[in-house]
C-alpha cells in the first residue's frame, strides 16, 4: 500500500465508488484508482454493459470490483446505490462524482426543462450521492473522502453554456459547504473537487479549434483524463486538504491569451 493510502487509511483497504465510471474521464479516474490498490465500484446509468464489462476487466487485472447501476437523479436510486456499495464490499471510503451530462444553452433557445436537468443531474445527484456515501464514512474511523468533478470554465465562463456552467459552478460551493458539514460529523471526512480543463476533445473536432484550446493554456497541450485521475488521487490521498477546488487546465483559468512584458510598460 502506498504511503499516502497509508497515512489516510491506514491498514484498510479501501473502496472507492465512481460515478459515471463506464467511460470517458471517470473510467479512467477509476482504473487509475485501481492501478493504485483501489476496490472499485463501477457506475453507470445507460451505459451498464460497458460498466459489467470494465467491472469484469478489473478483475482480471487482481483488483476486487463490480458495477452498479442507477439513476442519480433519482433520490431513491441513489441511496439503495449507496447501500447496495456498501453491503458488498462491507464499507465506503471514496465517493467521486464524476457522472454528469454536457450540452450548449444559449440563452435564446434556453428552455426550463433543460436548465432543471442540467441541475439534476450535475448538482443534485452530486449532494443525494454525497450525503448518503458521507452517512456511511461518518461510521468509519478513518471516515472517507469525497471528490467533484466541477468545469474549468466555472472561473472564466464561455459563450452559449450558461446553465451548464451554472450547474457546475454550484460544485464549487457545495464542495465547500460539505466540507466543514461533514468535519463536524467526523473530522476524518474531507470534500474537494477537481475542475478539469479540456482534457477529451470531440473526435470530429477541426485542427483550428484544436490549436486553439492549445494555445489558450500556458504549457501549451491538451490536458489528459489521466492529469485528472492524477488530481483525484492527490486529494483522496492527502489527509490535510478539504475544501480545496484545483484546476487542472494547463493554466487557462488565469491566463489571458498573451503574455504581459513589464519591460514594455515600464
Amino acid at each position: 500500500m502506498s504511503r499516502g493510502k497509508q497515512r489516510t487509511f491506514g491498514d484498510v483497504n479501501p473502496v472507492a465508488l465512481v460515478t459515471g465510471s463506464a467511460k470517458r474521464v471517470g473510467r479512467t479516474i477509476a482504473q487509475h484508482l485501481a492501478d493504485a490498490g483501489y476496490r472499485i465500484a463501477v457506475h453507470a446509468h445507460h451505459s451498464f454493459d460497458e460498466a459489467k464489462q470494465f467491472a469484469e476487466q478489473l478483475k482480471v487485472q487482481g483488483i476486487e470490483a463490480s458495477a452498479f447501476q442507477a439513476d442519480l437523479t433519482v433520490e431513491s436510486q441513489v441511496k439503495e446505490l449507496i447501500d447496495y456499495v456498501h453491503w458488498y464490499f462491507g464499507r465506503i471510503d471514496v465517493l467521486v462524482n464524476s457522472a454528469s451530462i454536457f450540452f450548449p444553452t444559449p440563452l435564446g433557445e434556453l428552455k426550463t426543462e433543460d436548465v432543471q436537468s442540467l441541475f439534476s443531474a450535475n448538482t443534485f445527484s452530486v449532494l443525494n450521492c454525497s450525503r448518503w456515501a458521507a452517512a456511511r464514512m461518518v461510521e468509519q474511523e478513518t471516515g472517507g473522502a469525497i471528490v467533484n468533478i466541477a468545469d474549468w470554465s466555472v472561473v472564466r465562463p464561455v459563450k452559449d453554456y450558461s446553465a451548464y456552467i451554472a450547474s457546475k459552478g454550484a460544485l464549487t460551493t457545495l464542495t465547500r459547504s460539505l466540507a466543514i458539514d461533514l468535519a463536524v460529523q467526523n473530522p476524518a471526512i474531507r470534500v474537494n473537487a477537481v475542475l478539469p480543463g479540456q482534457v477529451l476533445l470531440p473526435p470530429d473536432v477541426s485542427d483550428t479549434k484544436r490549436q486553439a484550446a492549445i494555445d489558450a493554456t500556458l504549457v501549451k497541450r491538451l490536458g489528459e483524463p489521466e492529469d485528472v485521475a492524477q488530481a483525484v488521487q492527490f486529494l483522496i490521498e492527502s489527509p490535510f486538504m478539504t475544501g480545496v477546488c484545483l484546476p487542472v487546465d494547463g493554466g487557462r483559468t488565469i491566463f489571458s491569451g498573451q503574455f504581459f512584458d513589464a519591460s514594455v510598460h515600464g
